[in-house]
């Protein structure tokens, strides 16, 4: 499987392509994204758990941190042209494996359909907006579209998905300090679940487009009825989702690996 992840590599490379994708350079972006984010987020004061509370707080602790974070993923991504492999999937998945994605878009806008609204502000309504645009492209790009690229000039598919959305997970570790305290590892394992569904999406689709419009809708749920809903049931349902999408993408995977295997067998030498 690694030597077929090396060869779409190759096929998709062209003269965009101004840095060799390699590891180093994927963990590289990751982190620096992390180190803008987060420092902006620290010197803004964030309370995490008070994000959505009213217009200057999603401001401070929402916009302009994913502004500056996708100042840097731009820049990055940029410098080492891989937009089209980043956005674009040579190979995707069966059709059915967009079940996940489709039930968790389900989940996110009946949350905001059962929410209370009368206390979200235009103001905030166009901060939530533009905030969960950039979360969506951001967070995507960095992990499921050029951490991706990276991964998959050493690694199969399993391992790529693997690093990838623990990667993705391990990087809201730090809100452990910034107001939600040991809960932010239980933040840590579902968003690894959660992660895999927008990888599914990725791979389903065909395109990274529709992994940033599924996080970005999920965030504007979350964010936009945090408090304000008798049942939240996307902070409900959420570890089921999680549950499921973990124990599902390996199999998926699995099943691809097999038939591949048995492709290359039965292609004829030559």
């Amino acid at each position: 499987m690694m030597s077929i992840n090396r060869d779409m590599l190759q096929k998709s490379s062209d003269p965009a392509l101004r840095v060799r994708p390699r590891v180093r350079w994927g963990v590289l972006t990751y982190f620096l994204y992390s180190a803008v984010f987060y420092a902006i987020f620290v010197l803004n004061g964030v309370d995490y758990t008070r994000v959505g509370e009213s217009a200057q707080t999603l401001l401070l602790w929402y916009v302009i941190p994913l502004s500056g974070g996708a100042v840097l993923t731009i820049t990055m991504v940029a410098l080492y042209g891989w937009w089209r492999p980043s956005l674009v999937e040579r190979r995707r998945l069966s059709g059915w494996t967009m079940t996940l994605p489709i039930i968790m878009t389900v989940i996110a806008i009946v949350n905001m359909l059962i929410g209370d609204f009368t206390r979200v502000t235009p103001l905030m309504l166009l901060y939530l907006f533009i905030g969960s645009i950039l979360v969506g492209f951001n967070e995507e790009m960095i992990n499921r579209g050029q951490l991706i690229v990276a991964l998959r000039s050493r690694f199969g598919e399993t391992g790529v998905w693997l690093l990838s959305t623990a990667m993705f997970a391990v990087f809201h570790l730090p809100n452990m300090f910034l107001g939600i305290g040991a809960g932010a590892l239980f933040q840590v394992l579902i968003a690894f679940g959660l992660g895999s569904i927008f990888y599914l999406a990725r791979r389903s689709t065909g395109s990274l487009v529709s992994a940033m419009l599924l996080h970005g809708l999920w965030d504007l749920s979350i964010f936009s009825t945090n408090g304000s809903s008798s049942f939240p049931i996307a902070g409900a349902l959420a570890p089921l989702l999680a549950i499921a999408a973990a124990i599902t993408v390996p199999i998926i995977l699995r099943r691809e690996r097999g038939r591949d295997s048995a492709q290359s067998v039965s292609r004829p030498a030559g």
